[in-house]
């Protein structure tokens, strides 16, 4: 399902113009994602002619090329385990195989498109004073946002043209055939092997998926699995990979990567003893990271800072360092996720209309999930950040063995740790690896949120035989035995 672009004759949002080839809304929003969306929808909420101007497929990275299809494949690969998984409850033998590798992308596509049409493109009729401008936008030094060869002159520009996938400096990869995040959920089939560089969110969430559609998968990572996350969780998460028969090496150097005699692609590189170590896979996938897109939009012409990675620089009202431009979402370089992009978007639209009583952009309750099984989910601070912002604080680990819910449906993989502040008990932060971790993780960003405290937790009533139990019973662990804790006692 394609988006029909309006056609520049329909453009007149925008119809003050003083010359030519010049338009004058009263505020310009580049970018189509959902930071873009957001401040576009924002703004005019509070009445303002919005020029929303968009390069390439509207929906940005979550609809088209992120979350949606990861999750939707992720999903259906979990179908998969779950067959082969059966067998630990008695008297009970499944299977289950993916027959048409083809089909099932193409359900996947059809799911992007149908959100894409509903949650983007059919939005634009129910905000009039917004105007789809198609187009690459660059900013000329006097603060015109050019689109073509047309000029739009406003006070107040909004940039959120979010990110790419980008590569590692690595000799020799321009050789060789490598996958993005985004081509890997396009291949027509899927290979015998898979080597993933890389032990980030995508890499492990992408990785065990086609492991589990039966691909030989292999992450290599410079430090650790997920390393931004608490390592009790990184290490638990490893362990359960290595248990599917995903080899992950960790603590690898890269040196060079080169096509094989026999078709396959190698990766030279050394162990953490620096031992040379060389690994094979038939295709390659590079999930380092992403890279803003900011490049040739003529910013630090425009007086616009970026940083080393070449993010847009802000301030908590996602002001940059040009007066009247704002920035917001990836293209920032930070709380890669679409609802902080979301969030961005309506701080930055709010900030620059004047908007009294305006929000600051906050992350302090920000949840983060990677969709790995078990998943992990955190909101707060980890153990190191709070020791680091020199808090005193006292730590529990709960293992998911003392969860009933887990022994019920015996399985046991994962761990929750809470950070407290020590003396007050305030609750810092929570990470989480459980099957659906994502949902759990919810109880504790309200907590972090509202400066609840480990007591509150204790003192609060959980139902019964569910994962967010998992939760109180870390609470209590900090002032009782939870072993020796009858069911529901607290």
């Amino acid at each position: 399902m394609n988006f029909i672009a309006p056609q520049p004759a329909e453009l007149d949002c925008c119809s003050a113009k003083s010359s030519r080839g010049e338009r004058k809304p009263d505020l310009v929003v580049i970018g189509t994602g959902s930071a873009g969306f957001s401040a576009a929808i924002r703004a005019s909420e509070l009445g303002a002619k919005v020029a929303l101007v968009g390069d390439g497929t509207i929906g940005g990275t979550c609809v088209n090329i992120g979350c949606v299809p990861s999750k939707a494949l992720i999903r259906a690969a979990e179908t998969l385990h779950q067959a082969r998984a059966a067998s630990r409850f008695a008297g009970i033998t499944a299977s289950a195989r993916l027959e048409d590798w083809k089909a099932l992308v193409a359900q996947k596509d059809e799911l992007v498109g149908s959100l894409r049409q509903a949650k983007y493109a059919d939005l634009l009729p129910h905000y009039p004073d917004v105007t789809y401008v198609p187009g690459r936008a660059r900013l000329a030094p006097d603060g015109a946002v050019m689109v073509g060869e047309t000029a739009y002159r406003s006070a107040r520009v909004i940039i959120a043209t979010g990110t790419s996938p980008t590569a590692p400096a690595l000799p020799g990869l321009d050789t060789v055939p490598w996958l993005t995040s985004t081509t890997a959920m396009e291949i027509e089939a899927l290979p015998a092997s898979l080597l993933v560089i890389g032990g980030g969110v995508i890499g492990v969430e992408l990785g065990q998926m086609f492991a589990r559609f039966g691909v030989r998968v292999t992450i290599v990572c410079r430090s650790r699995l997920l390393p931004g996350a608490e390592p009790e969780v990184s290490a638990a998460l490893t362990e359960y990979l290595r248990a599917e028969g995903v080899d992950v090496r960790c603590g690898m150097s890269y040196e060079a990567i080169r096509q094989a005699g026999d078709g396959e692609v190698e990766l030279v590189a050394r162990d953490a003893e620096g031992t040379a170590v060389t690994l094979s896979a038939e295709r390659v996938l590079v999930a380092t990271g992403r890279t803003p897109n900011t490049s040739g939009m003529g910013l630090e012409d425009a007086g616009i800072a970026l940083d080393g990675r070449g993010a847009v620089q802000v301030d908590d009202r996602m002001r940059t360092t040009r007066l009247g431009v704002y920035a917001a979402g990836d293209v920032t370089g930070r709380d890669l996720y679409v609802y902080m992009a979301a969030h961005g978007g309506k701080v930055a639209a709010e900030n620059a209309l004047g908007n009294e009583g305006a929000p600051r952009y906050d992350a302090t309750a920000m949840p983060e999930v990677v969709f790995s099984d078990p998943q992990m989910a955190s909101v707060g601070l980890t153990e190191v950040a709070a020791r680091r912002a020199g808090l005193e604080v006292e730590i529990r680990i709960v293992s998911l063995d003392q969860v009933p819910r887990a022994l019920a449906a015996r399985d046991t993989r994962g761990l929750v740790k809470l950070v407290a502040e020590r003396g007050s008990g305030r609750l810092l932060g929570a990470h989480i690896l459980a099957p659906e971790a994502g949902d759990s993780i919810q109880t504790a960003v309200l907590a972090v949120k509202h400066g609840l405290t480990v007591a509150d937790l204790s003192n609060t009533i959980f139902p019964y035989l569910t994962t967010v139990e998992a939760l109180k019973l870390a609470a209590l662990s900090f002032s009782k035995e939870v072993a020796k804790l009858s069911c529901c006692a607290g």
